[in-house]
């Protein structure tokens, strides 16, 4: 097998967007199809179990195939994996709005995850060519992109379900996604071959530990962790996990480096992430519940609750190079982090009866401190050599990815030991906090001030 090096350095806007975008399509299927799925149920007959899958799908080839994503993009070359990701995750899209069954939509959604699988380490590997500073400004973007995506992903599918169909909450990934394409291969740069093997074992067995693990969070939740399909995704986990770490000390040109971790800028800004991602995509998952069922919002006014945060992460992105330049970026991230812990421990107060008014100031909290965290990505990828950049942008997303599974599982573990939704809402906002301020206090010890 063969990896890549750059021939000439990437550079300008239209790379910059062409990322943006990749990264904002791919993350916005996580949550895009949530709100349509009663219409799916609907026209196509679906019962629960297949629902879960139409949802799911897609996360479990997403996160289980990321790390050999992130491979791939370093053996094959980043504006190839790139190309192949987006061209695999347009096609699916395409198939999955055409769909006039459940199986045909399910198959789909697993070949976009896939796809997405490619696309999101290629598109940091490619920004990890840069130079410190326009590194910095890419990943930032990448980044707000993502969270963007995740908040505007609800609003999108409530949107194309109730006034067109929901075979569109698919079918716009089309015409988006084949712009895309062009964009990348015109702005991406072409780059050559250097010797490096695959290291089959080790995709392999970090497919089966992630998507097994994948399906045992989303799952578990709903079906109890003792339920069989359960247990024996645990227990495909745990053989996949051992597999894994005996496959890459044994290879002669692992995967995943485990001494990476040993690099303390790497180490504690995956741990950031983590728990940062443990946090918000938790009260991300909660919170359109407790806006609806507590605080009484129409589905409506549930989403657009989320457009301000999206617009304050995208407006305020961009001055957080500005402020890692003057401050660092350990400083950087522990002020934005603390702020994200700020608003989740305001909104832990709302109540039954509290409106816009009460909410805004939690919402932009989160926004302004998320787009503080945008540094993160960078300061992962400048920690590693350029020709691990594959691999570290896999290993960066996937703990975005589980992180998020894990949160969603911890905050709902939380709700149902309360005795009220509200109850445990509250409490797991708190929780959620804690472990953002944990997050905070590593990034301000590990990442260079």
């Amino acid at each position: 097998m063969t990896g890549l090096t750059t021939t000439r350095p990437a550079t300008g806007r239209w790379l910059l967007t062409a990322v943006a975008l990749a990264g904002f399509l791919t993350t916005l299927d996580n949550t895009v199809v949530t709100v349509a799925l009663p219409s799916i149920q609907r026209d196509l007959g679906a019962g629960l179990a297949a629902l879960e899958w139409v949802a799911t799908g897609y996360l479990l080839t997403f996160a289980g195939l990321m790390p050999a994503g992130g491979r791939l993009a370093d053996v094959w070359g980043h504006r190839a994996t790139l190309l192949t990701g987006l061209t695999l995750f347009t096609a699916a899209s395409f198939a999955a709005g055409l769909a006039g069954a459940v199986g045909p939509l399910v198959a789909a959604r697993l070949v976009q995850g896939a796809g997405a699988a490619l696309v999101l380490p290629a598109t940091l590997a490619v920004l990890a060519v840069l130079d410190e500073r326009r590194r910095s400004t890419g990943v930032a973007v990448w980044m707000a992109s993502g969270a963007a995506a995740l908040a505007l992903g609800p609003v999108v599918g409530g949107y194309l379900s109730q006034h067109a169909h929901w075979s569109w909450v698919f079918l716009v990934n089309v015409p988006l996604g084949a712009a895309v394409v062009a964009l990348a291969a015109l702005a991406v740069p072409a780059s050559r071959p250097v010797r490096r093997a695959l290291d089959v074992p080790g995709v392999l067995a970090s497919a089966v530990f992630l998507a097994s693990g994948t399906f045992a969070l989303i799952h578990g939740g709903e079906h109890g962790y003792g339920s069989p399909a359960v247990v024996a995704a645990l227990a495909l986990c745990a053989g996949g996990g051992a597999a894994f770490a005996v496959a890459e000390r044994r290879a002669a040109d692992p995967m995943v480096d485990l001494r990476l971790f040993a690099v303390r800028a790497f180490a504690g800004g995956v741990a950031a992430q983590v728990l940062w991602g443990l946090g918000v995509n938790g009260v991300f998952f909660y919170t359109a519940i407790f806006l609806q069922g507590v605080l009484g919002f129409t589905p409506t006014g549930s989403g657009l609750a989320f457009v301000p945060l999206a617009l304050l992460v995208v407006l305020v992105t961009p001055l957080a190079p500005l402020l890692e330049r003057r401050v660092g970026a350990g400083r950087t991230l522990a002020a934005g982090l603390t702020l994200v812990a700020g608003g989740m421990a305001v909104a832990a107060t709302l109540e039954a009866g509290d409106g816009w008014g009460r909410l805004l100031p939690a919402v932009c909290a989160i926004g302004i401190g998320s787009a503080l965290t945008m540094p993160l990505g960078s300061a992962v990828l400048g920690a590693v050599p350029q020709d691990r950049a594959g691999v570290a942008g896999g290993v960066f997303s996937v703990s975005r990815e589980v992180s998020g599974l894990f949160g969603i599982a911890a905050v709902g573990a939380v709700v149902q030991a309360a005795p009220s939704f509200a109850t445990g809402y509250a409490t797991g906002l708190l929780a959620a906090a804690g472990l953002v301020l944990a997050g905070a206090l590593i990034a301000l010890r590990t990442l260079k001030r």
